[in-house]
């Protein structure tokens, strides 16, 4: 049940990003533009999305807990 709930919240986080490319955040120590940030309210989930593709691109899905920098290290 949890697993299809947080494909329902990861869904609706894209459908979202979609909409509203700027919806995410910056996080300039881990990426610069065009990438941002949007985490999933109930799930410790972070989506990184590039935000100037149309539609945007999601680019990972990563748990909160990961070493994100190494884990985002191929998009520098």
């Amino acid at each position: 049940m949890a697993a299809k709930a947080l494909r329902h919240a990861i869904a609706q986080a894209a459908q979202r990003i979609g909409q509203h490319p700027r919806i995410g955040v910056l996080r300039q120590d881990l990426l610069g533009e065009p990438y941002r940030f949007l985490t999933l309210g109930s799930f410790p989930y972070v989506i990184v999305y590039n935000a100037a593709r149309n539609p945007p691109l999601i680019m990972r899905v990563l748990h909160g807990a990961r070493d994100l920098q190494n884990a985002l290290r191929d998009l520098q």
